[in-house]
């Protein structure tokens, strides 16, 4: 069988056409990036809130030390704190943990490793001290 340049010319046509409609298929049947969060646009507004709490803990020296261990996540403020922490898992959203903490005498909090996932955490602390607020993010690797 022989073809001329034009039939050869559409063939080519319609493979590449196949495969731009295959893969705008699949770009609109993929799950949405993990790492954009939704609420983007409010979280730019409240930015310079958050940058100010970042300041204050560096202004006061108030970031607080975080220990894994086998009994959990201890985290050693400098004075007493209120607040709470969120536990974010970047590779599923769906791990993501709110916890509130409240420190001992010792100005410690203890976090049980009991639902918890091995792995790398972003731990996002924001809490109130001897009338300051503070925000302060650090990662941390359980195993």
């Amino acid at each position: 069988m022989k073809w001329n340049w034009g039939t050869k010319l559409m063939i080519g046509m319609a493979c590449f056409m196949s495969f731009i409609i295959i893969l705008a298929i699949k770009m609109c049947n993929s799950s949405p990036d993990a790492l954009v969060d939704n609420d983007y646009y409010e979280k730019g507004l409240n930015y310079d809130k958050e940058y100010q709490l970042k300041e204050q803990v560096k202004t006061d020296h108030a970031r607080p030390q975080i220990q894994v261990g086998s009994e959990g996540i201890i985290l050693t403020f400098k004075t007493a704190a209120e607040g709470k922490i969120n536990m974010v898992r970047t590779s599923d959203k769906r791990m993501d943990k709110v916890i509130q903490i409240k420190t001992d005498e010792q100005h410690r909090v203890a976090i049980p490793l009991t639902g918890i996932a091995k792995g790398r955490w972003k731990l996002i602390i924001n809490w109130n001290s001897a009338g300051k607020s503070y925000l302060d993010e650090q990662e941390v690797m359980v195993e």
